[in-house]
């Protein structure tokens, strides 16, 4: 998968593309609805990407107290955008091709 317009398109599918990162399968999930599923993704990714994606899915379930220690682990700060802006630009940052 190379751009973010194929991983808007796979949201169609039944599973996420081959080949995608734990994060980026954890937010294939989560636009799925399968907050679940997501968060055993982005927590079987054992680095900061997977630790901002858990933040992230903290974040939008309501536990900040949670997602702020994710987001410590990740070297971010929380950040000021809605959900979907984040959603968005993590998207965006894990895989950047064209739109």
């Amino acid at each position: 998968m190379t751009s973010q317009a194929d991983f808007h398109h796979s949201l169609a599918g039944p599973a996420p593309p081959a080949g995608l990162s734990l994060a980026l399968q954890g937010l294939w999930w989560d636009a799925k609805g399968d907050w679940q599923q997501a968060h055993r993704c982005a927590q079987d990714q054992d680095d900061a990407t997977g630790a901002a994606v858990h933040a992230f899915l903290h974040r939008s379930e309501g536990d900040l107290a949670n997602a702020g220690y994710w987001y410590t682990r990740a070297g971010r700060a929380m950040p000021k955008a809605t959900l979907e802006q984040e959603w968005q630009a993590l998207v965006a940052e894990l895989l950047p091709g064209p739109a």
